[in-house]
């Protein structure tokens, strides 16, 4: 009860303003700023449409670039603008790291995992899985990982949902694939999450969700005080977190001790998690287990992420779908593949159309929305905003994909067509940092190659056995984790594809 009380008296000056003194308030196009609140009454009455209202807010301003004002002299600058991403992210990279403010959020989830760390802690991880990732070996796992997922677990169940008639979670069923790969690729581990017998990492998978949306909230509290209040009384939000967290960190310290009781057998293959183990600096339990976590965040549920959007996409666009099989129909004919058999990675290089039309469902739908960073000296952005020491920086992914400043009049239409080069038909690749999906700079994602790997053999078995079909027409509200995911799940219905 005191707990309520202090919330309110805290909170209650921010409605007394926003009531009482509007014509006070000033943005500059960008974030309503009012007395001594700041931003802060915008965020309360728009929290529950974030990512929306960000998109109007850019939108509006002059170079797409916005300040979000704070009490005190430290504010956020929110920006959709390429060249300042390009600058953040590449030209004055030492100058925004993730910093103290932002991994002392979500460290007691990631801890100091290379999504989380900075510095020299970030590099030695960055260099050892970019090595990983950049293996010919690495790549032939994939596919054959993959292909042996898709036809003994992801097409069973698929089976199964179009015998019954039932609606299926398309969401959960690829969040369990994903995980599953990420396992099997990184730490050379079954959990068999789609499979019968996979309970332990089917409670992992939910407490991670749980824990990965708890823990992003913090991000969007009207005070940060109020988060941490209730973690030092261990009461609501916070006590979840902390118990699902600590399943999480179970599930993944098993992970770690089998590894190392494995040692280096000789029949023991060496994967991803083995080379930390083999790095003096990293192979103490408690970094070893934020590098299992990380991996998995990375792993399953970005993919997963970009794949569920995908397929509601492709629900409301029929003519695409058309497009892709009309592709993949051309890619068996020239091959003399049979349906059911799985494609190879030269086969997968041949779908330009397919890999457009991901592409184009990952800048409408970008499995990591907002990205924050930390400024460490003075700054003045390309576009003359000025950034102070200390301030926070983050660029919208989600808002990018809808500016009309970058993507023109149709920004809001999902065309694949616009990563068709129009002479020679094949996929035309975009600026990074006009289309940062995938990062850009030294943080760009070692496992890009991986992903789309995956997210075409997917597309392409279940396309051509099944027919998707997603009741509504509405647009499925958005749920803000760690990644953008679809609130209530993407429930679908599948056919037999005649």
């Amino acid at each position: 009860m005191a707990l309520l009380i202090f919330i309110f008296l805290l909170c209650f000056p921010i409605f007394i303003f926003y009531i009482f003194f509007p014509k006070n308030a000033s943005s500059e196009f960008g974030f309503k700023s009012y007395p001594i609140v700041g931003s802060f009454p915008s965020l309360v009455i728009n929290r529950h449409r974030f990512l929306d209202w960000t998109v109007e807010t850019l939108s509006r301003c002059p170079t797409q670039t916005a300040i979000f004002r704070l009490p005190g002299k430290k504010q956020l600058i929110m920006t959709a603008n390429p060249s300042n991403v390009e600058y953040m992210l590449k030209t004055k990279f030492e100058s925004f790291p993730k910093g103290e403010q932002f991994t002392s959020v979500l460290e007691d989830f990631l801890g100091h995992g290379i999504f989380n760390s900075d510095g020299e802690m970030w590099w030695k991880q960055r260099k050892t899985a970019s090595y990983e990732f950049s293996t010919k070996s690495l790549r032939d796992f994939v596919m054959s990982n993959v292909t042996v997922e898709i036809n003994t677990r992801l097409v069973p169940v698929l089976v199964e949902a179009e015998t019954t008639g039932k609606l299926i979670d398309l969401q959960d069923i690829l969040e369990r694939f994903a995980f599953d790969n990420i396992c099997k690729l990184a730490f050379n581990v079954d959990s068999a999450c789609l499979g019968d017998d996979g309970a332990a990492g089917i409670n992992f998978m939910r407490a991670f969700e749980t824990a990965a949306t708890i823990i992003s909230q913090r991000f969007r509290s009207v005070a940060s005080c109020s988060w941490k209040i209730k973690k030092k009384l261990n009461i609501g939000s916070e006590r979840v977190l902390r118990e699902s967290i600590a399943t999480v960190h179970k599930f993944a310290d098993e992970i770690v001790r089998k590894r190392i009781d494995q040692g280096r057998s000789s029949d023991h293959k060496e994967d991803l998690l083995s080379r930390f183990i083999s790095k003096e600096e990293m192979n103490s339990p408690e970094i070893l287990r934020d590098i299992v976590i990380s991996f998995i965040l990375a792993g399953r549920d970005t993919t997963s992420s970009a794949l569920s959007w995908f397929f509601w996409l492709l629900s409301m666009h029929p003519e695409v779908e058309d497009k892709i099989l009309q592709e993949l129909n051309s890619i068996r004919a020239r091959t003399g593949k049979r349906i059911g058999e799985v494609y190879g990675f030269e086969h997968l290089k041949l779908m330009n159309y397919l890999h457009a039309a991901i592409t184009e469902s990952l800048r409408l739908y970008p499995p990591v929305p907002v990205d924050i960073k930390s400024c460490s000296e003075d700054n003045v952005l390309p576009d003359g905003t000025f950034v102070g020491k200390g301030w926070a920086l983050t660029y919208n992914a989600f808002a990018m994909g809808r500016m009309e400043s970058i993507w023109g009049k149709d920004c809001d239409r999902f065309d694949p067509e616009r990563w068709i080069d129009e002479t020679s038909g094949g996929f035309r690749g975009e600026n990074p940092y006009k289309f940062p999906a995938f990062h850009a700079g030294p943080r760009m994602c070692v496992g890009k190659e991986m992903a789309y790997i995956q997210m075409k053999s997917i597309v392409a078995a279940v396309l051509e056995r099944f027919v998707v079909e997603v009741p509504g027409q509405e647009r499925p509200e958005i749920l803000l984790s760690m990644t953008l995911r679809i609130r209530g799940g993407l429930f679908a219905r599948v056919h037999e594809r005649s």
